[in-house]
């Protein structure tokens, strides 16, 4: 056995949702604050008791899935109901936990060259059912866990965007191990945003023009004033609820937000590069996980575990000039969209970060390279 990279606690809805609903919502207060209160004690219990990987959870590059049901207990894992070998069954909750999992590594495969969330086919793990009215689905170092949420303000976490961005935790956790406090935490959370966003792209066919660049549309019960939880095309817009407050997001670093709440605020300032990413994708047009996609999957290969916005956004004006040439469109283009967001990278001069091994998987595969030489023939 050996001890997975360092992980963390990434729940798709933050703090300060649930708790201006615990404050707002009879109906849904309990819930809230349960959820509230689970989570916090994730967080504690991931201090004190490290996670194991263990050697039969990977099997090569191959796509290998499990879903259990912890029929709304909190034991873990609860009870195997599908795998890679099962017929598969009427509940939908679990079917769907399988197939999207499965689309999102076929994603993963087939654009980024990368077999699941280690590089080299680590089984992946959903648990569907989880306690009661859960009001939260996230990634807690291996798998994924999925609440029901309480009907009254959530209906469904199972949304293709959110279920990419929880898978996405893993990668990032397993390519570069980053921290998940203050900046280097938002930056880990916009990362997730970026891929999942462009996961749902790469499901429905849309182009970067075409797509509504919202994380979790579809996951609260009607009559909530939300399009999502997020928009990286316009940060502070997904939602304004009499229940949920007003999205927080800034989308400068003009509006960068200091708070010791979430983790320092990592589901907040996440909409900085968030808006950077979009602004990237609509500069270059086409689809978000060609030219915009591969500059991020290999910034981010390079990261350190304390990188921050300044250190990513250099990463991929580097990789943008190396990859589609220095002081081309494309890297201008990178360029220009962070400095949109109040984050200046100079072009000329600019030094590579330092690699390190953060996994053994080869960051870009062969089909990928051959991807990105198509790519800038046609840039």
């Amino acid at each position: 056995m050996s001890t997975i990279p360092h992980h963390h606690i990434c729940g798709v809805i933050p703090d300060h949702i649930l708790t201006k609903i615990a404050a707002r919502s009879p109906e849904a207060r309990d819930s809230a604050l349960s959820t509230l209160e689970q989570m916090r004690a994730l967080h504690s219990f991931r201090g004190i008791r490290p996670l194991i990987a263990v050697a039969e959870n990977v099997t090569g590059p191959q796509k290998n899935r499990r879903v259990y049901d912890a029929k709304h207990k909190t034991s873990l894992p609860g009870t195997l109901v599908m795998d890679e070998h099962t017929k598969p069954g009427k509940d939908v909750q679990v079917i769907k936990a399988f197939v999207v999992c499965g689309s999102v590594y076929d994603f993963w495969s087939i654009v980024f060259g990368r077999s699941s969330i280690d590089g080299n086919g680590k089984r992946l793990d959903s648990i569907v059912d989880f306690d009661r009215n859960f009001d939260n689905a996230y990634w807690d170092g291996y798998r994924i866990i999925y609440g029901d949420g309480d009907r009254v303000v959530f209906i469904d976490f199972m949304v293709p965007d959110v279920i990419c961005h929880e898978i996405t935790h893993g990668h990032t956790q397993y390519l570069c191990g980053l921290g998940y406090t203050g900046q280097t935490g938002a930056l880990n959370e916009s990362i997730s945003d970026a891929f999942g966003s462009m996961f749902k792209q790469w499901l429905l066919g849309q182009s970067s023009a075409d797509a509504d660049w919202l994380i979790g549309a579809g996951i609260f019960a009607p009559g909530i004033q939300a399009r999502g939880i997020r928009s990286l095309a316009m940060p502070g817009t997904a939602y304004d609820d009499p229940l949920l407050g007003k999205d927080p997001q800034p989308a400068h670093m003009s509006g960068y937000v200091k708070t010791r709440a979430d983790n320092g605020g990592v589901h907040i300032n996440s909409g900085i590069p968030n808006k950077a990413f979009y602004n990237v994708s609509m500069g270059l047009g086409g689809n978000s996980w060609q030219s915009p996609g591969q500059i991020w999957f290999t910034a981010a290969s390079r990261l350190r575990p304390d990188a921050t916005f300044i250190d990513f956004a250099r990463a991929t004006v580097d990789v943008a000039g190396e990859e589609f040439g220095n002081g081309g469109n494309v890297q201008e283009t990178v360029a220009q969209a962070w400095g949109q967001v109040g984050i200046e990278v100079p072009i000329v001069a600019l030094k590579a970060m330092e690699r390190l091994p953060v996994s053994s998987s080869k960051p870009i595969a062969r089909h990928t390279r051959a991807l990105r030489s198509s790519l800038r023939e046609a840039a």
